[in-house]
C-alpha cells in the first residue's frame, strides 16, 4: 500500500472512531441528561403516550387523571379538582412541562421511576401497555374546602399540618388558576392561557404557601423569640419585661411603638406571657436586644429557617438576618419585621413543632403511591428533622398561646368546647410598588387544636389585609379563617 493510501486509511479510521465515540457519548453517557431535558420532544411524546397515574386527595377524590385523546398524542391530562387544588397538583403541559406534584413525583406518575422497574419489565414481557403509579395525597377535602371558602377572593395562603406526622392537610394559595387550560393539546391555546397568567399582576401561578416573594411574618414570629428566651434558661412565662408605649432604639431616631400606642402594663412593665397574649411589640423588641447575639437566629434555625425542603414539592427557605445584628435591627427582627421572611408552611411548621412537644417533623404531601395492581410502591413515614425546643418549653409556649385565644388578640379563633392555642400577627409591608406610600399590612394567624391533643396546626396569611384593607389585623382577619380550617379537621 502506498503512502497516500495509508494516510487516507488512517484518516478514515479516525473518522469512524470519532463517529462511534460520539454516538456512544450521546446514546450512553448523556442518555439520562438528554432524557430529562424538557426540550426533548421525543421523551415528552413517549410520556404522553402513557396512561399517566391519577392524583387523588385523602379518601380517593380524583384531582388529576389521564383520559384518552384523538390524534397523535394518546392521552390528555385533566383536572377534576379544578382551581381549588391547582397549586397542590400543579399542571402537566405539552408545551410547558410540569409543576407541583405533577413535577415532583413525575417519574412515578409516568411509570419511569426506578421503583417501578420490575413492573416495567413485566409489561415488556407481557406486551401490556405501560401505566404510571397512582399518587394519594395527604390533603383532606374538608380542610381544603374550608380554607378556600374562608379565604374567598382574598389574596393569601393557608397551610394545615397534622403535628404528630407532618402530613399536610390543606394547602391553598389565592388567587388560583385552571390547570385544564394549560393541559390542553391545542398548543396555541395553551400558550395564550399561559401568557395571560404570567402577565396577571396577581401572580396566580405562584404557590404562595411554599414560595414566591416571601412574607414578613410580623408578630407570629414572636413565638420564635419567646422560644429563644425560654430555651436560654434566663426567662420564664412570669419574667417581667419592659413594656413602654415606645421602645427607644439605639442608633436610630425612630422608636419601636406598640400598635395601641399605649404601654403594655402598669409601670411600663409586662410579663412574657402577657406580652405574647396582647402582642406587645416593645417587650419583644427589648428581648431581641437583651438576648445573646445569635440566640434568636439559632432558635429560628431549629424551627427550620434557612432549610430548603422538598415535601415533595420544593419549598423556598425562610430566612432570618445573618451575622451580628445592631440593637435596632435585633429589636425589629424579634417582632418579625425588618429582613425576616417566611413561607406560610414555615409558620405552620413552627406551630406544629410546639404542638408536638417540641419535635420538628418534615412536612409531607404524599400519603401513598400505588401501582396499577394496587400494590404499595411507597408509604412515607414521619421524618424527624430535629428538636426545635425542649418538651418543657413547648408546654410553656402552649399555655401562653392558649391565653392568646382565651383572652388576647386571638379570641376570634375560639372553638366551642375545644381549647385552641394560637398567635396573631399584623406585618407591616412598606412601599412595595414604589409610589411612596406603604401598603396595607398582611394579616397572620397561626394556631393548633385541641391544645391538649393536637390534631391540626394551621397558618394563615391574608395579603394586605384582604377585604379589611388598612383596618385589618391578624386577630380579626386571619383568625376566623384558621378557626374554620381547624373545625373542618376536628369535625371530620
Amino acid at each position: 500500500m502506498n503512502t497516500p493510501l495509508r494516510r487516507l486509511s488512517v484518516v478514515v479510521a479516525l473518522l469512524f472512531a470519532l463517529l462511534l465515540g460520539g454516538a456512544t457519548w450521546v446514546q450512553f453517557a448523556r442518555a439520562g441528561e438528554l432524557d430529562d431535558d424538557p426540550r426533548n420532544s421525543r421523551t415528552l411524546l413517549d410520556e404522553l403516550g402513557r396512561d399517566r397515574g391519577t392524583i387523588t386527595a385523602a379518601g380517593g377524590e380524583i384531582l388529576a387523571e389521564s383520559v384518552e385523546a384523538d390524534g397523535p398524542i394518546a392521552y390528555r391530562r385533566t383536572y377534576p379538582g379544578g382551581q381549588e387544588w391547582a397549586h397542590a397538583t400543579g399542571f402537566y403541559s405539552v408545551v410547558y412541562g410540569a409543576t407541583g406534584i405533577e413535577d415532583a413525583v413525575g417519574p412515578l406518575l409516568s411509570g419511569t421511576a426506578d421503583e417501578l422497574f420490575y413492573r416495567r419489565l413485566a409489561d415488556l414481557v407481557t406486551g401490556r401497555q405501560p401505566a404510571g403509579a397512582d399518587v394519594e395525597l395527604t390533603l383532606l377535602p374538608e380542610a381544603q374546602q374550608a380554607a378556600q371558602d374562608a379565604l374567598g377572593d382574598q389574596k393569601g395562603a393557608v397551610v394545615a399540618i397534622e403535628p404528630s406526622t407532618g402530613k399536610v392537610l390543606a394547602m391553598v394559595s389565592n388567587p388560583g388558576y385552571d390547570p385544564d387550560e394549560l393541559s390542553s393539546l391545542d398548543t396555541e391555546e395553551v400558550r395564550d392561557a399561559y401568557a395571560r397568567l404570567v402577565d396577571d399582576p396577581d401572580d396566580p401561578l405562584v404557590n404562595r404557601a411554599v414560595g414566591g416573594d416571601l412574607y414578613p411574618p410580623g408578630s407570629v414570629f414572636k413565638l420564635v423569640t419567646a422560644a429563644a428566651a425560654l430555651e436560654s434558661g434566663d426567662y420564664t412565662p412570669q419574667t417581667v419585661l419592659p413594656g413602654p408605649a415606645v421602645l427607644d432604639l439605639p442608633l436610630t431616631d425612630v422608636g419601636l411603638p406598640n400598635v395601641s400606642g399605649e404601654a403594655c402594663g402598669p409601670g411600663d412593665e409586662v410579663s412574657l406571657a402577657d406580652a405574647l397574649r396582647i402582642s406587645c411589640n416593645t417587650a419583644f423588641g427589648s428581648l431581641g436586644i437583651e438576648l445573646p447575639d445569635g440566640a434568636v437566629a439559632d432558635q429560628a434555625a431549629d424551627f427550620g429557617y434557612g432549610r430548603s425542603l422538598d415535601i415533595p414539592v420544593p419549598v423556598t427557605a425562610s430566612s432570618y438576618p445573618d451575622g451580628e445584628l445592631t440593637p435596632d435591627v435585633a429589636a425589629q427582627s424579634a417582632i418579625g419585621q425588618r429582613d425576616v421572611r417566611v413561607t406560610p408552611l414555615q409558620v405552620a411548621m413552627t406551630t406544629a413543632a410546639i404542638a408536638d412537644d417540641g419535635v420538628l417533623l418534615q412536612p409531607q404531601m404524599v400519603d401513598a403511591v400505588r401501582a396499577e395492581d394496587l400494590s404499595v410502591v411507597e408509604d412515607p413515614s414521619p421524618v424527624e428533622l430535629g428538636r426545635a425546643v425542649s418538651e418543657e418549653t413547648a408546654e410553656q409556649l402552649t399555655q401562653m398561646m392558649e391565653l392568646v385565644v382565651e383572652d388576647g388578640t386571638g379570641t376570634a379563633a375560639q372553638i366551642s368546647g375545644v381549647d385552641v392555642a394560637g398567635k396573631s400577627g399584623t406585618a407591616e409591608v412598606g412601599d412595595q410598588d414604589g409610589d411612596g406610600e406603604a401598603e396595607d399590612p398582611h394579616a397572620w394567624f397561626t394556631a393548633f387544636a385541641p391544645a391538649d391533643d393536637p390534631q391540626v396546626a394551621v397558618a394563615v396569611v391574608v395579603e394586605n389585609g384582604g377585604d379589611a384593607g388598612s383596618e385589618a389585623s391578624g386577630g380579626r382577619t386571619a383568625a376566623p379563617v384558621a378557626r374554620q380550617v381547624m373545625e373542618a379537621v376536628i369535625d371530620r
